[in-house]
């Protein structure tokens, strides 16, 4: 008995996954650190590869640019383990983060970095010691994917976001420590200064 069964459909109308939505993002974000779209087009693009339902709405996203080779690039893997772990000052910003703040916590300070990508991915698990991640004045912040879990989840930047700044697209869960995601506080703008000779 078929009652009720949808009909075949083409691959076209197959439904897409969370999985490959964001690989179509990363590949989007790729293009536009390239130079091969702008920020105003890449943003159209973003909406639509978040809310696309099938195959077909995610093809023409990418139609025009050429493969990515760094497209299935590892993520960077950053572990707070049993002494805690902080990356602070200058260094190399990826496309895609996933930090776990294990018994000793994590920081990840991007107050320092040369980060010319239009968006950065992390993915956070706060596990028993938490995760403070510090971005500059003028970047953003979109968690709406993020679980709070046992120690919450706290975003205390300003939603303002200057134009040619990454967005930080945060994911993950709070676990038992928590993630907290701020700007600079008053001793850290302070210690800035001196280091920058001012």
């Amino acid at each position: 008995m078929t009652a009720g069964l949808p009909e075949p459909v083409r691959r076209a109308e197959w439904r897409v996954s969370h999985d490959e939505r964001e690989a179509v993002v990363e590949r989007l974000n790729t293009a536009a650190a390239e130079g091969r779209i702008d920020l105003a087009e890449l943003d159209v693009r973003l909406g639509l590869a978040l809310s696309a339902k099938t195959y077909a709405d995610l093809a023409p996203l990418t139609a025009d640019l050429p493969p990515d080779a760094r497209v299935n690039q590892e993520p960077l893997v950053l572990k707070g383990g049993m002494h805690g772990l902080s990356r602070s000052g200058r260094w190399e910003v990826p496309g895609h983060i996933t930090v776990y703040g294990g018994m000793g916590a994590v920081k990840l300070d991007f107050t320092d970095t040369d980060c010319r990508l239009p968006e950065v991915r992390i993915e956070a698990h706060g596990q028993m010691a938490g995760i403070t991640i510090v971005i500059p004045d003028g970047w953003a912040v979109e968690a709406s994917r993020m679980d709070g879990g046992l120690g919450g989840f706290k975003d205390k930047t300003t939603p303002q976001r200057l134009p040619g700044t990454p967005l930080i697209r945060l994911t993950g869960t709070g676990g038992a420590g928590g993630v907290v995601v701020r700007h600079p506080n008053s001793w850290e703008r302070r210690k800035q200064r001196r280091l920058q000779g001012r």
